[in-house]
């Protein structure tokens, strides 16, 4: 007994002194794995423990950009923004109470089982309960403090011309991006770039301090375009008039500045509203003055007998065998609605023989003929910018026969639309020259004046389309009373399925004063019904209408000499319709 105590007493101190060691060892290791957490947080994970703290406390605030005004040449706003807010909802953090919901389906005047579809779907992150709402609405809203609903702000546009200026402007999505129009060409100066700021917040929400921008705010750029919504106004009233009247399924029309190649109005109807779009189809968005081609008929026969007049193939004088109004050629039959045994250049010009204009062309070669429509526009895209502008259908000369080459020479077998034909006729307001269309106001673009004819073949050709609007021309209703004008009628069969049908395109084009032209017009009605729908019947009364309006609000001195300076018939009529326009 004694001896195992013995024993036991020697174990004591080496059984002591292992576990000491073992304590020792084990807090080492503790304080080694202290140390290589502490050098592994503080060398490796910096950027992921910033991160972590971030999104804790951090937050982005996102600044909406507002889009940029557009306006008319004389500064007057087409395109708008106002703020508008939006009510959206997280469904994962949603607590709402049936007080709460009543509240907020009164204040977004949304139907209960219409907001529960939205609050119930849980499948996504969020969902938008009402966008484009009054900022006061939105603050109440957010008044009822319900966990998980949100207030985003942003813009609405507002379009104070309306329909008058819709095709041309077009109009934003509900999330403020371009859908037509110059807004659709121009989205990329006009929307801006949103700013993103990063804050710190504390646990009630409230920001205590700015971090720094993730990305700069910039503001949307204005863009001033090259119409006058005063000359708009007036273009779209009587075109609005002129449809209705004669029943027609359309109608357009392009002023263009006669000097510049500005568009100073376009206007289409059937029209629509860019403030109120929940009806919209397809046929209401069509801009037709740029959209839409037709078969110019007579209009082109001014440039035919330019170029033949240029080549000194004839002379204003000469005599063309028109045939008592029946020409056959390649088994066709050409007729005039003015039939006469001979006319001079000037006549076929005045009286719009079909017949006198397809000899003419039949002079030149299909290459020449081709040349000058090319040179003034034909067949190509007008280079507006435009979405949906068309190049027009003109067929390579190398493929025509004598029969297209005839027809092609009074305006059937080529297809323009009505902006290519406005821009065709600066040729004779500019000296020869071709002007650069533009939609911007003071535009630098970067196609050139193309001469086409020279100046003395343009002071022919117009003399020629002066006696147009003659009593005995085939457009007198086309006079404007105190000027000068000079132009030409149309009247076109429809093609349709590759087929003419009975229904009929009426455009006149022209200019005034001729003395110094300050605009040219192109006016098109598409299917006119009744007995009326020639040309000079339809749309001629229409140009003198819009033209007397617009040299009288521009203050254009009359250049007619058989008419002595004075008022205007018309002295302050319109001066009063313009006040009422919108502003």
């Amino acid at each position: 007994m004694k001896r195992s105590r013995e024993r036991s007493r020697a174990w004591q101190p080496a059984v002591a002194h292992w576990r000491a060691r073992v304590l020792f060892f084990l807090l080492m290791g503790f304080f080694g794995v202290l140390l290589a957490r502490a050098v592994w947080l503080q060398g490796f994970s910096v950027v992921f423990l910033q991160k972590q703290g971030e999104e804790r406390f951090s937050r982005r605030i996102e600044q909406v950009a507002s889009r940029g005004t557009i306006r008319d040449r004389n500064g007057i706003p087409l395109a708008v923004s106002t703020s508008a807010d939006s009510i959206w909802v997280r469904p994962e953090e949603l607590a709402i109470n049936h007080q709460q919901k009543v509240a907020l389906s009164r204040l977004l005047q949304m139907p209960l089982t219409e907001l529960d579809k939205k609050l119930n779907q849980d499948d996504r992150s969020f969902v938008y309960l009402k966008r484009q709402i009054d900022p006061g609405v939105a603050l109440q809203i957010m008044k009822l403090k319900i966990s998980g609903v949100y207030d985003q702000t942003g813009f609405h546009r507002i379009y104070p011309w309306g329909s008058e200026m819709a095709h041309l402007v077009g109009f934003t999505s509900v999330e403020d991006q371009g859908q037509e129009g110059m807004e659709l060409s121009y989205e990329n100066l006009l929307r801006g770039v949103g700013g993103v700021t990063r804050v710190v917040k504390n646990r009630r929400g409230a920001v205590i301090e700015t971090m720094g921008d993730v990305r700069a705010y910039q503001a949307g750029r204005d863009l001033t375009l090259s119409v006058d919504a005063r000359l708009q106004h007036l273009v779209s009233r009587a075109l609005r008039q002129t449809v209705l009247e004669h029943r027609a399924k359309a109608g357009a029309v392009v002023v263009l500045d006669a000097h510049t190649g500005e568009v100073v109005a376009m206007c289409n109807y059937p029209d629509f509203d860019p403030n109120d779009r929940g009806h919209l189809t397809g046929e209401d968005l069509r801009n037709r003055a740029l959209t839409d081609i037709y078969e110019p008929g007579s209009i082109i026969k001014p440039l035919v007998i330019g170029e033949a007049l240029q080549n000194h193939l004839i002379t204003p004088e000469t005599v063309i065998d028109t045939q008592n109004g029946s020409f056959e050629i390649a088994h066709h039959i050409i007729r005039d609605s003015h039939p006469a045994p001979l006319m001079t250049v000037r006549e076929v010009i005045q009286h719009s023989s079909n017949i006198g204009a397809a000899k003419i062309g039949l002079m030149m070669s299909p290459h020449m003929e081709w040349n000058v429509l090319t040179d003034v526009g034909f067949g190509q895209v007008p280079h507006l910018g435009f979405p949906g502008e068309s190049p027009g259908r003109l067929r390579p000369y190398a493929n025509w026969k004598p029969i297209e080459q005839a027809t092609i020479s009074f305006g059937n077998g080529v297809a323009v639309s009505l902006i290519q034909m406005a821009h065709a006729y600066t040729v004779f307001t500019n000296q020869g020259k071709l002007l650069p269309l533009s939609l911007l106001l003071n535009h630098e673009h970067s196609l050139v004046n193309r001469q086409v004819f020279d100046p003395s073949v343009v002071q022919e050709v117009t003399s020629m389309m002066e006696k147009v609007v003659s009593p005995e021309g085939t457009a007198p209703l086309a006079q404007v009373h105190g000027y000068r004008v000079a132009g030409k009628t149309g009247t076109a069969h429809k093609v349709v399925g590759g087929h003419y049908v009975n229904q009929y395109v009426a455009s006149f084009v022209g200019f005034a004063p001729v003395s110094n032209p300050q605009y040219i017009m192109a006016v098109m009605i598409d299917e006119p019904q009744g007995q009326d729908y020639y040309g000079g019947q339809v749309a001629a009364p229409l140009f003198s209408k819009i033209m007397g309006d617009i040299l009288e609000v521009q203050q254009i001195p009359f250049d007619d000499p058989n008419i002595s300076v004075g008022s205007h018939p018309n002295e302050g009529i319109l001066t009063q319709e313009t006040q009422k326009a919108p502003t």
